[in-house]
């Protein structure tokens, strides 16, 4: 099997000796680079599913202009970003590079430590045969090939190949099972499980989200009747597209959904992200202030990675605040990253919104949330997504260690 590539550009040379051979250990053919003008006059084209390690601290050619150089060409490498510069550059440069349509998979400050720098090669090296599975990502290839399937669309969601997962939320103070966030996949019967970002773009092509949506709101409403039967009190949530809440029915459609199960309109709950409020405003206001007078709660979903953020709380009658997992990611050695999702606590609870924390993955995360006085937490230190029966069984054993 060819290795992967992975270029090192960086003006110190025994830096990039040394990734270099640690880079080689992990199962990369490294190539390394101590100017960027010397990189771009050997390589007219990067190698597929390619990595870079960047400086950007470099003479001639620093590491913004080799990221706008990178926008031109075909097939880049996915990035990550170092510097001896504080944390505020890092976090632009990644912002820059998103803009520029870039893949970032790590942000570091120099000098890095020799094992984030063996931690992250780990996650992304070819010889790793059973990483973690937080680390683990949706098989690249399958967008191609849900490209090609574009017509099965239609069949996946008629035909039962789509099925529903569950992540519980915790409250953070007592650690009991409050809500679940349902998160859809596609059973593939020749591919295997297809992830939403590969296939939904292809949904919204088809003009089956309303399909799709409705389809994924029926299941999650009687999957939060069946834990209710069964003793356990929870919320469910569902993510909802700009073009979900487009639709004038929608509040009587679901008020009629939820009656007809028997679920209280309080228990479920609206993901919406901050870019599915820019389309059509007074229609989604019109929409959305009618679903919180039927009782159902709005969460704005991805909070501070859009571009209105204090307006949209301000506007849409949110009862919850949902924090990226980017920011909670980061903020265990990250300055700036806690004090945004401190911030955000803060910000949530004086506009008398529940706040959730997305993408726990650590116990000291946990901690510093706790700290904070945030009130419910969801990731994978908590639970991975899991089916139906698989929830219900999760909820019981929790409930018993909990006695």
């Amino acid at each position: 099997m060819t290795k992967p590539t992975i270029y090192l550009l960086d003006d110190e040379e025994a830096l990039v000796e040394l990734h270099s051979e640690m880079a080689d250990l992990a199962g990369f053919s490294a190539r390394g680079y101590t100017r960027a003008s010397q990189l771009f006059e050997q390589v007219t084209e990067f190698e597929a599913d390619s990595i870079m390690m960047l400086d950007l601290h470099m003479p001639e050619m620093d590491g913004i202009e080799v990221m706008r150089r990178l926008a031109q060409m075909q097939n880049t490498p996915a990035l990550i970003l170092l510097s001896g510069h504080d944390t505020g550059v890092l976090h632009s440069a990644e912002k820059l590079c998103k803009a520029h349509g870039l893949e970032v998979i790590g942000c570091f400050r120099k000098p890095l430590s020799l094992d984030t720098l063996l931690q992250l090669f780990d996650q992304h090296s070819p010889n790793i045969t059973n990483p973690d599975i937080r680390n683990q990502k949706p098989d690249s290839s399958h967008s191609a090939k849900a490209e090609i399937a574009i017509l099965n669309v239609q069949q996946a969601i008629q035909g039962e190949q789509l099925i529903l997962h569950f992540q519980p939320q915790i409250e953070i103070t007592t650690g009991s099972m409050v809500g679940v966030e349902a998160l859809v996949r596609w059973q593939h019967p020749e591919q295997g499980i297809i992830y939403p970002e590969h296939f939904l773009p292809l949904v919204e092509q088809s003009s089956m989200m309303n399909v799709l949506t409705r389809w994924v709101l029926e299941k999650a409403v009687k999957q939060g009747q069946l834990c209710q039967g069964a003793g356990f009190s929870m919320d469910v949530s569902v993510n909802m597209s700009a073009l979900d809440i487009t639709g004038l029915m929608l509040p009587e459609q679901l008020a009629e959904l939820l009656d007809d199960n028997k679920l209280d309109a309080t228990h479920l709950t609206l993901e919406i992200t901050e870019s599915a409020l820019m389309g059509k405003l007074v229609t989604s206001l019109d929409i959305l202030t009618r679903l919180r007078l039927k009782g159902i709660n709005l969460s704005i979903d991805d909070f501070g990675t859009g571009y209105s953020s204090l307006s949209q709380l301000h506007r849409i009658p949110f009862s919850e605040l949902k924090i990226d997992r980017s920011f909670v990611s980061k903020m265990g050695e990250d300055n700036e990253a806690r004090a945004i999702v401190k911030t955000c606590i803060m910000l949530g609870h004086e506009l008398n919104m529940r706040v959730v924390a997305e993408g726990v993955e650590t116990e000291q995360q946990l901690e510093l949330l706790k700290q904070m006085g945030c009130d419910l937490a969801q990731g994978y230190f908590i639970a991975k997504p899991m089916s139906g029966s698989e929830l219900m069984n999760w909820a019981k054993t929790r409930q018993e260690t909990a006695a």
